[in-house]
């Protein structure tokens, strides 16, 4: 039986991987000193248990920490008088025994005391926060995963279906946060059946770019949104978590004197920034697009096999170091912001970061389906002009220098324009009109649909699951330490130097203690787990459901058939490769609620110009620009006619989209009225809170000697007008009118 530790403090002595002189070790060594006796100074005097051990390297000190039962109970009663104080629903009225009065289960137990350890002064905490300027060498406080429950938890993934560990057994153990994540994606999986089955059957006996199946997505869109808006209010209320924004801690550096006005300010301060960001990440998107669609299929000299990877070699150079550069400018954006409370700060930092993830994420498609399918033809003339322009130039510059190639006999083909051109440039790029026209590809935004639905999805739960075992892996060999799967399990040869203090023998106690350290030091190891990740993946996916999956139906089955693994890929990763999450009250799942109204909405707009654009009557056929079988004769009228019949209809469209807006908010409104009246209204959970909070405020009156409502007290006549009190001529009068009649 292993120690029970409620928190881990990572302290780092030395800084890893950095080379000092003598003098700096020692002055580096005084400060340690300095700061760890504090530390453990500070913990002891809260009245907790501190002790400290070595860590994985040289210089990191893991100080475990237990809280009595005593210090946890007053912690208890403080919360729960908070709660009160701020209008949180409660199931039982706060007393002074609270630790008795009800069950506190492990993520409230490592909430509690993780927040009374890194919480500030003002708000009851010890202030032993993480980068702070007092506590710079502290690195992180943690927590220790219960491997029982993961384990346990694993098994049933195996065998059964994720749902056989009830939501409740999942908040117990890792907070609100995780399990309010877990039934947002348990609810979003279930609501992908129908569309799932509808996309089926469209695919199969329906018409392309349907428009009964792109109203019947949008709707279910809409209605998917407003049931969960609905859901995060009920379970708040069986939570006990509505309004928990109201007793959140504050964050360290919040600057309380700061005005409103400039925090205002600072906010629309970060919008330039944003929007250069997305200028620019557009601006090499659509480069890369028309080298991708355009330029490697133009190009027929060396290598063109090879020339044909160079947009996914740009785009993996290039994107991730833009949205990485963005990102971090985005962490100092949010922190110069000053926010009073952890939550706000985290709304505002996912709806930067993720602005620009939807503009990389959706971009593609929409080029594809704006640009290059009404516009195809065209630019792949408008590149084709520009290509025999700078071949030009370049065999110009190569004759100014004398420089001949054997092949450069002119010939008497004709290109662009009808002007001559050399061997090497009819040997380097396809001129010819008609055949660069049949290399445009009809069914580009199918295949696009298909990459993002399947292929994409499986190398992000290869990431998610496989790499980290790769990377850890790689690492553990390359410090000699053997093969660890994330549990403290090592296999293989495991080079580790004992410390002298360490304890040593075959007895059963110190065999158990050196094998608990040994999972504490590779706990540490992992990186903290960010739900945001896991929320923007959805949400993402959405997007490509209600915006994309009229282009291909069969988008809604990939993305069931994805969550079905996801769901366990996510929980694999929380139990294996990550740290502990640290517990958070939260009564929803923040800005991602409005990110799906504002995907629901711009799906209004994509589903009714895909439908008008691309549907399939026969008058259609010819409307767009990237018909390519017309016969070459008619090229110049085609390009003609063509071009201005395609601006007609893209405006057209434009129109539609516009009108689909409007329709989309009236459709909201009745299904946000119906839902509310079949869900909210008369539910349990609305009579629980009413009934829970009505008992409470009797109790508090009652407490306080007042009468309670329906009660009555004793009415005093005594003085001078106590006979006016005491005669009543109504009956008598009632009586006489009776008597006279």
């Amino acid at each position: 039986m292993h120690p029970h530790v409620d928190a881990v403090i990572v302290f780092r002595a030395i800084q890893k991987g950095a080379s000092f002189s003598k003098e700096q070790v020692r002055q580096n060594a005084v400060k340690a000193e300095r700061q760890y006796s504090k530390l453990i100074s500070t913990l002891t005097r809260a009245g907790l248990k501190a002790v400290g051990r070595r860590g994985e390297s040289q210089g990191q000190l893991l100080v475990m920490v237990t809280c009595p039962q005593k210090v946890l109970a007053n912690l208890i009663h403080c919360e729960r008088h908070s709660d009160f104080l701020y209008g949180l629903p409660m199931s039982k009225l706060p007393s002074a025994n609270d630790f008795e009065s009800g069950p506190l289960s492990p993520a409230d137990r490592i909430r509690l005391i993780h927040g009374f350890i890194s919480s500030t002064p003002e708000d009851g905490g010890l202030g032993i926060i993480p980068g702070r300027k007092e506590w710079g060498l502290v690195e992180s406080v943690m927590a220790l995963h219960d491997h029982d429950f993961n384990d346990h938890w694993i098994h049933l993934w195996t065998r059964h279906r994720i749902a056989s560990v009830e939501l409740e057994k999942i908040r117990d153990q890792f907070g609100d946060s995780v399990a309010l994540y877990f039934f947002f994606l348990t609810a979003y999986t279930r609501a992908l059946i129908f569309p799932a089955a509808l996309g089926v059957i469209y695919y199969l006996f329906g018409r392309p770019y349907s428009a009964s199946y792109s109203t019947l997505l949008l709707l279910w869109s809409i209605a998917f949104v407003e049931w969960w808006r609905l859901q995060e209010r009920i379970l708040s209320i069986r939570w006990c978590t509505r309004g928990s924004w109201r007793v959140e801690k504050r964050r360290a550096d919040y600057l309380p004197s700061f005005p409103w006005w400039k925090q205002e300010m600072r906010m629309m301060a970060g919008l330039p920034v944003i929007l250069l960001f997305a200028i620019i990440l557009a601006v090499i998107s659509t480069g890369i697009f028309v080298l991708e669609a355009f330029v490697t299929e133009l190009y027929k000299g060396p290598g063109h096999t090879y020339v044909a990877f160079a947009p996914t070699i740009l785009f993996s150079l290039l994107v991730p170091r833009l949205l990485a550069m963005y990102q971090r400018l985005a962490t100092n954006f949010t922190d110069w912001e000053n926010h009073e409370h952890q939550s706000s700060h985290s709304w505002s930092l996912s709806l930067k970061v993720f602005t620009l993830s939807a503009v990389n994420a959706y971009l593609g498609l929409a080029l594809s389906a704006f640009i290059y399918v009404p516009f195809g033809e065209t630019v792949m003339n408008f590149v084709q002009s520009h290509l025999f322009t700078d071949g030009r130039r370049a065999l110009a510059l190569l004759d100014k220098f004398n420089i001949n190639f054997n092949a450069t006999s002119h010939l008497g083909a004709r290109g662009v324009g009808g002007k001559k051109i050399s061997a090497v440039g009819l040997s380097l790029w396809e001129w010819d009109r008609k055949n660069a026209r049949r290399k445009l590809n009809s069914s580009r935004l199918e295949e696009q649909m298909f990459a993002f639905s399947v292929t994409n999805q499986v190398v992000d739960t290869f990431t998610a699951i496989g790499l980290p075992y790769i990377l850890r892996a790689v690492d553990s060999f390359r410090n000699g330490k053997g093969f660890r799967n994330g549990n403290g399990k090592a296999h293989g040869k495991k080079k580790r130097v004992a410390f002298d203090d360490e304890p040593v023998g075959h007895d059963a106690h110190g065999r158990e203690e050196r094998e608990f350290l040994e999972r504490v030091r590779s706990e540490v190891v992992l990186p903290e787990y960010d739900v945001f990740t896991d929320y923007s993946e959805m949400v993402t996916q959405f997007g490509y459901v209600a915006l994309w999956s009229t282009i291909w139906p069969l988008a809604p089955a990939m993305a069931l058939f994805n969550n079905y693994i996801e769901a366990r890929s996510d929980a694999f990763k929380i139990a294996v490769h990550t740290r502990r999450p640290t517990p958070v009250r939260t009564d929803s799942i923040g800005p991602w609620l409005e990110s799906l109204s504002f995907l629901t909405w711009l799906s209004a707009l994509t589903n009714s110009a895909l439908v008008y654009l691309f549907r399939p009557p026969a008058q259609q056929e010819h409307e767009l620009g990237t018909v390519v079988d017309a016969d070459a004769t008619h090229e110049s009228q085609h390009h003609r006619y063509g071009l201005a019949a395609t601006r007609e209809l893209l405006m057209s469209a434009l129109l539609i989209a516009m009108l689909a807006s409007h329709g989309y908010l009236v459709m909201r409104a009745v299904v946000r009225h119906i839902l509310n009246r079949a869900i909210w209204t008369g539910s349990k959970e609305k009579k629980e809170a009413e009934r829970v909070e009505r008992e409470m405020k009797d109790k508090y009156l009652s407490s306080l000697g007042q009468c309670a409502p329906g009660e009555n007290g004793v009415l005093e006549t005594t003085g001078e007008w106590a006979t006016f009190w005491e005669t009543d001529e109504g009956m008598d009068d009632i009586r006489k009118m009776l008597k006279d009649s």
